[in-house]
């Protein structure tokens, strides 16, 4: 198993999407996590997540269901089901799991050994700012907002096997590969 956690705009989901799609000799498939948010353009229940209301998410959570899982927002849940883990590992899949830093830090001492855990981190906050603003997706208040969440995260980067400093991406991306290889063996 893979774990890929960073602060949001640190190139985490770009680097994972390279290793899936430019290395299928890994064996590399996401864990599908569940969300309480809507779907967004043309997400799909069980492709990218599987979408529950809140009260259903509160639910799986009484029932002890889940692996890790994070209010990010009031309302606005994410997390991993056990359950759909085991049934991606019992076909033979190497399970990615592209995380925020909490969720990490749990499925790492939930598998220990049998996963690798890697924090992708910017070059700087500074950095992290242009980055964001330059997606334009996000009002300058949700980027203030992501910035802070972003260097309470870098405080979790100890708690990771390793740290890829992505300040170019093509080295970040060929650091996460050897490294992916080397726990693959």
């Amino acid at each position: 198993m893979l774990i890929v956690s960073a602060p949001s705009g640190s190139g985490k989901s770009t680097i994972v999407q390279w290793l899936m799609k430019e290395h299928p000799e890994l064996n590399l498939y996401f864990s599908i996590s569940c969300t309480s948010r809507a779907p967004r353009g043309t997400e799909q229940n069980g492709v990218e997540y599987f979408f529950l209301k809140p009260e259903e998410f509160r639910a799986k959570i009484q029932n002890d269901e889940f692996l890790e899982y994070e209010e990010v927002y009031t309302d606005r849940f994410y997390g991993t089901l056990k359950a759909q883990v085991e049934r991606q590992r019992e076909v033979g899949q190497n399970v990615v799991f592209d995380v925020d830093v909490k969720g990490g830090v749990n499925i790492k001492k939930y598998y220990g050994d049998e996963a690798l855990s890697l924090f992708i981190q910017p070059p700087s906050v500074e950095e992290l700012r242009r980055r964001l603003e330059g997606r334009a997706t996000d009002t300058p208040e949700a980027i203030q907002e992501r910035l802070a969440k972003a260097e309470y995260e870098l405080t979790f980067a100890p708690q990771f096997d390793r740290v890829i400093v992505n300040d170019d991406l093509e080295t970040a991306k060929q650091e996460a590969l050897q490294v992916v290889k080397e726990f693959l063996g």
